[in-house]
C-alpha cells in the first residue's frame, strides 16, 4: 500500500506511548481512532492528548483552533471491529504471545492491504510474523517515549515485509514530523540493543551499593545526557521498561548484561510505575 492510500490510522492501546502516538498521527492530518479494551482506558488516554496539546497551546507551539481541529480528528474506540484500516498500529505490553495474539485478530479483520505495525522495543518481526498468513504486511514502527516529542523513529523489516509497505511506514513517519531509520531486524533492534545498557549497568551500580541514583542521575547528566536513567525509567514507566529488559534477557539467551533488576522488579511488584503513578525511583 502506497501512503497516499492511507487515509484512516488506528492506534492500539491508549497508554502514554499509544496516546503519543496518537497525538501525532491526529497533528499529521488522518482520521485516527485510539482503540483499548477498556471505555475507561481510552478516556484516561484521550486525557493524556489534552494536557500535551494545551501544555503546547499555552507554550504557543500551536494555536487553539489546530487542538480543537486535531482532538476532532481522534475516535475512541473499545470495539475490535472499528480498527479496519488502512493502517494499524500496535502499542501493547512488550510480549511476544500477546502482540502474535493480536496479529493473528487484525489480519482476520482486515483485507489483504492493510499494513499492520508493530511499536515493539525488543522483539525481532521474524518472530512476531511468524503465525501471519501475510507476513508482507508487517512492519515494525518504533516509536520513542515521550512520542509527541522525541523525533526518531525506527522502521524495521522483517525477512517477508515488503519493501512498499516499508517504504510507506518511513514516509509516514516523515509527514508526522519524525526523523526515521530503516533497521534491520534483530532483538532489540539498534538503540535498545545500545540503550538498555544505560539502564541496566545503572541498576548494578544501585544494587551493588556503588553509588546512589541520584549520584548516578547527576553524574550522567553532567557528562551531557539529557536525562539520568533513574528520571528516564521513571518516564517510560518501571514496568514498560522492565518488560523490555526481560524480553531482552530472553531473546539473548539470558545474556548477564541483560539481566532485569530485583529492586526494578520490587517497585513493580508494589504498584510504583513512575510518574505515572505518583511514584518510582523518585516520587512526583
Amino acid at each position: 500500500m502506497k501512503l497516499d492510500e492511507v487515509k484512516c490510522i488506528a492506534v492500539i492501546g491508549s497508554g502514554i506511548m499509544g496516546s503519543g502516538i496518537a497525538q501525532i498521527i491526529a497533528h499529521a492530518g488522518y482520521k485516527t481512532i485510539l482503540y483499548d479494551v477498556q471505555r475507561e482506558a481510552t478516556l484516561k488516554g484521550l486525557d493524556i492528548i489534552k494536557k500535551n496539546l494545551q501544555s503546547a497551546v499555552e507554550k504557543k507551539k500551536i494555536l487553539k483552533e489546530e487542538q480543537d481541529q486535531l482532538l476532532s480528528r481522534i475516535t475512541l474506540s473499545s470495539n475490535f471491529s472499528d480498527l479496519k484500516c488502512e493502517l494499524v498500529i500496535e502499542a501493547i505490553i512488550e510480549r511476544l504471545e500477546t502482540k502474535s495474539e493480536l496479529f493473528t485478530k487484525l489480519e482476520m479483520l482486515n483485507d489483504h492491504n492493510t499494513i499492520i505495525c508493530t511499536n515493539t522495543s525488543s522483539i525481532p518481526i521474524t518472530l512476531l510474523a511468524k503465525e501471519l498468513h501475510h507476513p508482507e504486511r508487517l512492519v515494525g514502527m518504533h516509536f520513542f517515549n515521550p512520542a509527541h516529542i522525541m523525533t526518531l523513529v525506527e522502521v524495521i523489516s522483517g525477512p517477508a515485509t515488503s519493501n512498499e509497505n516499508a517504504t510507506t511506514v518511513f514516509l509516514l513517519a516523515q509527514k508526522m514530523g519524525k526523523s526515521p531509520v530503516m533497521v534491520k531486524d534483530a532483538p532489540g533492534f539498534i538503540v535498545n540493543r545500545i540503550g538498555k545498557l544505560y539502564h541496566t549497568e545503572s541498576l548494578k551500580i544501585l544494587e551493588e551499593q556503588i553509588a546512589a541514583m541520584e549520584a548516578i542521575d547527576a553524574l550522567l547528566e553532567s557528562s551531557g545526557f539529557k536525562m539520568g536513567p533513574f528520571k528516564l525509567i521513571d518516564l517510560i514507566g518501571v514496568d514498560a521498561n522492565l518488560n523490555v529488559t526481560k524480553s531482552l534477557y530472553d531473546l539473548f539467551n539470558q545474556e548477564p548484561k541483560f539481566r532485569p533488576s530485583r529492586i526494578q522488579q520490587q517497585l513493580v511488584d508494589a504498584g510504583s510505575l513512575g510518574r505515572k503513578t505518583g511514584a518510582g525511583f523518585y516520587q512526583y
